[in-house]
């Protein structure tokens, strides 16, 4: 009984030192209907309640992923899930570039690689819609999209220089206690680029897998939105096995009933 309790204990305890700073640092999003940017075969979809990180996954807390799944290390990923690009900051396996910080955003991560990351931590990528419900707020409301002052903070964020230097939490944290959503890096959704192809729900039997920026004003519901008309071209753009410089991701998960 002893060495049965034992196991269980250690078994716990290796689960809460993986999950360090996730399991205990996400926020609560209470969903709703909202009108999003683009339509599909109604202006308004549902969001239902979920949890979704405060923070954006660190190149500390992905280092010890790789730690534990040798398979997503940089010199082990396999090209169709991880492009030449994959943690291209990282000088290799289990060192960051000189310029590179533990507390900065992991980047240069692929579709694959955070899906994996995340199912590894019992969670799962936002879905586009989620992530747009918990980004169209301010530090007070929780539609801020017709405020004036949000869309010139988030485009005059885009405007600005993007380094590694640039570390979690500097950002003040919106309506939801998220933090980052914006002015930091871009990030990956579950159905990233979902708007762009073709599907049951939009019935569109043309979609263009590699469509780029030329069509991102196509069916929006909201043509002042300009930050995110380039979120949406850019995801559109995108295939799931590209790394990138300014494109990391953080974690959802949905809300478990009794």
């Amino acid at each position: 009984m002893r060495t049965k309790l034992f196991r269980l204990s250690f078994v716990l305890i290796f689960v809460h030192l993986f999950s360090f700073g996730q399991s205990g640092d996400m926020a609560r999003i209470n969903g709703a209907r909202y009108i999003p940017l683009y339509g599909r075969d109604s202006t308004v979809v549902e969001v239902k309640d979920f949890d979704l990180d405060k923070y954006p996954v660190t190149n500390e807390q992905y280092m010890d992923f790789v730690k534990k799944f040798p398979e997503w290390q940089k010199s082990n990923a396999k090209k169709i899930f991880a492009d030449g690009m994959y943690l291209r900051n990282w000088k290799n396996n289990f060192e960051l570039n000189d310029d590179a910080k533990s507390n900065s955003p992991v980047t240069y991560v692929s579709w694959f690689a955070a899906k994996a990351y995340c199912d590894c931590m019992g969670k799962r990528l936002p879905t586009m819609d989620e992530w747009e419900y918990a980004a169209m707020s301010d530090e007070t409301s929780k539609d801020a999209r017709i405020k004036k002052s949000y869309n010139e903070k988030i485009l005059s964020w885009y405007e600005a220089p993007r380094s590694n230097e640039n570390q979690i939490g500097q950002n003040p944290k919106n309506y939801w206690g998220v933090s980052d959503l914006h002015g930091l890096v871009w990030e990956w959704t579950s159905d990233f680029n979902s708007v762009m192809l073709s599907g049951e729900s939009r019935k569109d039997k043309d979609g263009d897998n590699n469509l780029f920026c030329g069509s991102a004003s196509l069916g929006a519901t909201d043509l002042m939105n300009y930050a995110a008309f380039m979120r949406y071209a850019f995801r559109g753009s995108i295939k799931a096995n590209y790394a990138i410089k300014n494109l990391g991701f953080r974690c959802a998960k949905d809300i478990e009933t009794p």
